[in-house]
């Protein structure tokens, strides 16, 4: 078997949240990494510059859209983060969803189809492709049951992994990861959205009445656990992603406003309506991703009090920019 650092992996929409955070993992590590990317408004072009300056000889860069991709470069593993993820975005324009997590993951298998070396193809999907359950959880197994046109363009591209996976032989390995948080996360998300809001004084705001709750993991327990399933996992096999923390949007919403002392209150929180199709709670079993050794590591209290340090700090420094600025051009 090779050496890690010999191994060349493949990574969609690698400038993104968690894809970012996975790349950085796999450069710590050793391997040699493309990271194809179409740099979307989700995406982070400073980490790329960040991650070419640091590791210029582990790492390169392909700038495309995965629907317009002709060929793959030669690797061992194919780790496809790629796709629309916000839920608010796919209801107003779900045919944005299905190009990008459906056909787009197609046109990656059709590529592999052509391949006489195939790579293992890591999908990353979601729990959100079971839609909800107020007791219990999902395993992997269970039928599929999406809620939303997000939801449904991921379960779409799942159906095709597996498909393809029977047909033309692909060795494929499926996670399905809760609710991530953590540093550079897009500000649309719930709780990046609340600490910025909660931050400039404005009130933190939650759709519905904000009893729907959600498991919580950190960014880098996730790409721990998605490492694992790569190196460990059996072939052509789904694995459940999720911590031990299960929280209500109000109780995250708390949680954020505790740190900055401020209350639950009218004052600081504001109800808006809610999300057409909002699923009441996704819960996943991971005790068969846990049987490969894999436990998760961070607390939520302690990291979000971390995350709010880091916009704390960036804030302090923009708002002390733009005094800066004000005064240059408008002196006394």
């Amino acid at each position: 078997m090779a050496k890690e650092k010999e191994i060349t992996a493949v990574v969609t929409g690698g400038l993104g949240f968690i894809g970012s955070h996975f790349i950085e993992l796999l450069l710590e590590k050793g391997f040699r990494v493309v990271n194809i990317d179409k740099v979307t408004y989700a995406s982070d072009p400073n980490i790329n510059r960040i991650f070419l300056r640091k590791y210029p000889k582990q790492y390169a860069f392909i700038k495309k859209d995965i629907n317009d991709l002709k060929e793959l470069p030669r690797c061992r593993y194919l780790i496809h983060f790629a796709a629309e993820s916000h839920v608010d975005n796919s209801i107003k324009d779900a045919g944005v969803f299905t190009r990008s997590n459906v056909a787009g993951t197609q046109n990656l298998l059709d590529l592999l189809v052509k391949r006489s070396e195939k790579p293992v193809f890591i999908h990353i999907s979601t729990d959100e492709v079971f839609g909800d359950r107020e007791k219990g959880f999902f395993k992997e197994h269970d039928p599929l049951h999406p809620s939303n046109p997000y939801a449904a363009s991921k379960a779409g591209a799942e159906m095709l992994v597996l498909a393809y996976g029977r047909t033309f032989g692909i060795p494929y390995k499926i996670t399905r990861t809760t609710n991530n948080y953590g540093s550079r996360q897009h500000p649309e998300k719930l709780i990046p959205n609340a600490i910025l809001r909660a931050l400039k004084g404005e009130k933190i705001m939650i759709h519905g009445a904000g009893s729907q709750v959600r498991n919580w993991i950190h960014v880098k327990d996730n790409c721990r656990a998605i490492y694992d399933v790569m190196q460990k996992g059996k072939l052509n096999e789904s694995y459940h992603i999720a911590s031990d923390e299960e929280l209500s949007v109000n109780q995250i919403a708390k949680v954020i406003l505790d740190a900055f002392e401020k209350p639950f209150h009218e004052s600081t929180v504001e109800h808006v309506r809610d999300r057409s199709g909002q699923d009441i709670r996704y819960a996943l079993d991971s005790s068969k991703l846990r049987s490969l050794g894999w436990q998760p590591q961070d607390s939520l209290k302690q990291q979000i009090t971390k995350l709010i340090r880091k916009y704390e700090g960036r804030y302090m420094r923009k708002s002390l920019v733009s005094l800066i600025l004000n005064r240059m051009l408008w002196p006394k």
